[in-house]
């Protein structure tokens, strides 16, 4: 896979508290990506790709799916993020999966895979099209092609109602789109894959809803990642008051509005690499 261009910056760094934030969101996001993968067709026997692996939350639930006669290769371009998806995968007992270190860019592989996938990825890279449109070549005949990725515009519009909460997610998503991201590559993705010379994909939209603190500190968790970045855009976070005592004021807010709150919109797409297709 070369040609297509490096990914972006990941604006989020890869600190320890980087790390354990992509852990803690994935025991929220687990069930919503096991659910698509299922729907996507991944099961036993499969051998995945995982674009972008991060700590390895999604390679291991694929690799969970994919049982012990199937295999997951993750690549992921940080050293340390493969660092400790290796030690994790280890400490789960998992196998059947390995983490390569590579720009998504730049993924190549002798043997071609069954399926494709990644979780928040596309955001962070120049040029989709041409990212899925070499994943494809790595896909055999049949095979399938499938991303679940970020839509900010149903979390900021259901995010209005509370003063405190609203402004943390309108500096989280400036912050992100200064930074490069697109946050609106969920909804893209029908014409992305198309234009990847992939039949339109099945798509669907979820959201995850919720008020335990837990929760609720997605947000910061977020903010805090990106605070070197906020201060390299010279973005103020005047707005949100001391930021010390921002994560319990964000839990409080939410708390006595007895309302909930939201995650961003996670679309996913897969579609289906048609047979006669080399």
């Amino acid at each position: 896979m070369t040609g297509t261009g490096p990914t972006l910056p990941y604006a989020l760094g890869s600190t320890d508290a980087e790390h354990e934030r992509l852990i803690r969101q994935a025991v929220y996001l687990t069930p919503l990506t096991e659910r698509f993968f299922r729907e996507a067709g991944i099961g036993p026997g499969q051998r995945v790709l995982d674009l972008g692996s991060g700590v390895g939350d999604v390679a291991m639930l694929v690799a969970r799916l994919v049982g012990s006669t199937g295999e997951v290769v993750g690549v992921e371009r940080d050293s340390r993020s493969i660092v400790r998806a290796r030690a994790r995968a280890s400490a789960a007992g998992l196998t059947n999966v390995s983490f390569t270190e590579c720009d998504v860019s730049e993924v190549r592989s002798s043997k071609l895979f069954d399926v494709a996938v990644g979780r928040f990825i596309l955001q962070w890279v120049s040029d989709p099209v041409a990212i899925l449109r070499c994943l494809s070549r790595l896909v055999r005949p049949g095979g399938v092609v499938a991303f679940q990725e970020v839509s900010y515009t149903p979390f900021l519009a259901l995010s209005m109602r509370l003063p405190l909460w609203s402004a943390t997610a309108s500096l989280l998503h400036e912050t992100m789109r200064r930074s490069g991201a697109n946050m609106e590559i969920g909804v893209e993705l029908h014409q992305v894959f198309q234009e990847a010379g992939l039949p339109a994909p099945n798509m669907r939209i979820e959201m995850l809803l919720g008020s335990d603190p837990e929760f609720t500190r997605w947000t910061y968790d977020l903010l805090f990642s990106l605070r070197p970045e906020i201060q390299q855009l010279n973005i103020s976070l005047e707005p949100l008051g001391d930021f010390d005592t921002l994560l319990e004021r964000l839990q409080a807010e939410v708390g006595m509005s007895k309302t909930v709150i939201p995650f961003v919109g996670m679309v996913g797409a897969w579609a289906q690499k048609p047979a006669d297709e080399a």
